[in-house]
């Protein structure tokens, strides 16, 4: 339906949508980014909608402010790769060397966040791949081939012909929570649903499921505050 703006300071941008499942009038404001939906049902006016969004602007501004910083991906910024903090440094040679504290990147500055995305790819690539190759065997059901997006509402998912798709943005998290998503998507090439029956697939190719799937939970949107474009 389009985009509003909520006058203040600083304003606000409201994107209205429209949805015929929809009861009454909600305000939501995304974990990921930050970005505002106002939706109302069927019949009800865009008015009647902005003046909803209007008398809750005291608790809409609080939900923002408490939105975590976005960091942009730049010489000197700190990213985590496999769940730890590194620090971004130019480096003299040709590829990306990933030490303990520190992730060394060549060329242009103004190349390094594309650089580093390419590399990052490659690396969640690389890591899902065995990881899913691992699960697959324990399950004994092949999957069909992976992608990599950078999904917003979800970590990854099972297609009902066997295809794997997962967020590169794992590779940020740590190892454990990389394989659990792993194992979770692979149990859906035995059970394309949450049954009973799909958790005990996980339980048995990862055992300890429950701390990785409550951290991402919990923190997994911080994987998305780190911005790779300009």
């Amino acid at each position: 339906m389009g985009e509003h703006i909520l006058p203040g300071n600083p304003p606000v941008e409201l994107t209205l949508r429209r949805s015929s499942r929809a009861r009454r009038i909600s305000l939501r404001v995304s974990r990921l980014d930050g970005r505002v939906t106002l939706t109302l049902p069927q019949g009800v006016r865009s008015a009647a909608a902005l003046d909803f969004a209007r008398s809750k602007e005291d608790w809409l501004r609080a939900q923002l402010q408490a939105q975590p910083q976005m960091t942009a991906v730049a010489m000197g910024a700190e990213i985590p790769v496999e769940g730890r903090l590194r620090r971004i440094i130019p480096a003299s040679g040709r590829r990306v060397v990933l030490a303990e504290n520190e992730l060394a990147v060549p060329g242009a500055a103004d190349n390094i966040a594309v650089r580093l995305q390419a590399w990052l790819k490659t690396l969640a690539r690389d890591r899902l791949a065995a990881a899913s190759d691992r699960y697959a065997q324990a399950l004994g059901r092949p999957y069909a081939r992976i992608t990599l997006r950078d999904t917003r509402s979800r970590w990854g998912s099972c297609s009902s012909n066997g295809g794997l798709m997962y967020s590169w943005r794992l590779i940020m998290a740590a190892p454990e929570v990389l394989d659990y998503v792993a194992a979770h998507e692979v149990a859906h090439l035995a059970e394309m649903n949450h049954s009973p029956a799909f958790w005990a697939h996980v339980a048995r190719l990862y055992p300890g499921y429950e701390g990785p799937r409550r951290w991402l939970r919990d923190h997994g949107s911080d994987l998305h505050r780190y911005r790779f474009d300009d």
